[in-house]
């Protein structure tokens, strides 16, 4: 006796997935490293500190009025004549240090962020006219480039600065001339590649003018190598105004940044005052680290060939 077959049921359709879109696919790949989250998330403290510090710290350090020298050298969990407790201590003019070091994070990290973008958007510009238009341009901005990486940026930006009075402006202005030449050799670098490429030559040949190729099709796609190479500048452009701070050459002391909070404190250091440059260089080095780690982690996420496996 035949049986007859009993008929299936057609299989349900795989739930078709979700495409993901650049963005959400780079937070993906970036959150993977904990500690470039961490990095992320103590840039970001940093940086509401320095923006709010007006508001956040208990005492305008650098209001006379509000100083007293007989708080001058006090430890850190003292407290003043007027009930005030230093968490952090205070410096060698009664100044609070937690006050102190919040805005000495504005000023720094003002100071490293402005000089980056700014030697970005030039470096970036110079690199794209050397390697679109090439020949005559190109020589010339890559031997002032040449000219300009032999010398070490310690050195150079102590060369400017003698000429220039010590200032915000005159220091970013010496930040930028350090920093423009990076930019401007990975452009062209990336450019010399892109432009070889068909929808550069498609967009030539519709005749659209070369700033218009340069700037809306070209520059996007030599975008990735020069974020990394930004946040890892700032990182250094914050160090290198330390250190001419340190040296009496950066910020007037007026405006004192991180740097010249550290050399307040040196001549304090044997005696046993250490808190006048210790804390000051706390936050220093736990700025400059969470930088460095979040921009390895953007170096492994946009470059696919340095991620691992």
């Amino acid at each position: 006796m035949s049986t007859s077959a009993t008929p299936q049921a057609p299989a349900a359709p795989a739930p078709a997935q979700k495409e993901q879109t650049p963005f959400r696919r780079f937070a993906r790949q970036f959150v993977e490293s904990k500690l470039a989250v961490l990095g992320l998330a103590t840039l970001v403290l940093i940086l509401l500190i320095a923006i709010f510090a007006p508001w956040l710290a208990p005492q305008n350090p650098y209001d006379l009025a509000t100083l007293d020298v007989l708080d001058a050298r006090m430890a850190p969990g003292e407290q003043s004549g007027m009930g005030m407790t230093f968490v952090m201590g205070s410096d060698e003019q009664g100044r609070d240090m937690l006050s102190a070091v919040m805005y000495g994070l504005r000023i720094s990290v003002g100071v490293g962020v402005a000089s980056t973008v700014i030697a970005l958007l030039l470096g970036a510009t110079l690199g794209l006219l050397a390697g679109f238009l090439g020949g005559r341009t190109e020589a010339i901005i890559m031997r002032v480039a040449d000219l300009q990486l032999s010398f070490p940026p310690i050195l150079l930006a102590l060369i400017l600065l003698a000429f220039l009075r010590p200032g915000i402006g005159n220091i970013v202005i010496a930040l930028v001339a350090v920093q423009w030449a990076y930019y401007a050799r990975t452009t062209r670098s990336a450019a010399l590649v892109e432009r070889r490429k068909e929808y550069i030559e498609a967009a030539t040949c519709l005749g659209l003018p070369p700033r218009r190729i340069m700037f809306r099709h070209l520059l996007p796609n030599c975008l990735p190598p020069l974020i990394v190479i930004a946040a890892l500048q700032v990182a250094s452009a914050i160090t290198l105004e330390a250190t001419l701070s340190f040296l009496g050459l950066g910020v007037p002391v007026t405006e004192p940044s991180l740097g010249m909070l550290i050399a307040n404190g040196q001549q304090y250091m044997l005696s046993g005052k250490y808190w006048i440059s210790f804390f000051p260089g706390i936050a220093l080095v736990v700025t400059i680290v969470a930088m460095n780690l979040v921009a390895d982690q953007l170096r492994d996420v946009l470059n696919p060939r340095l991620q691992t496996q």
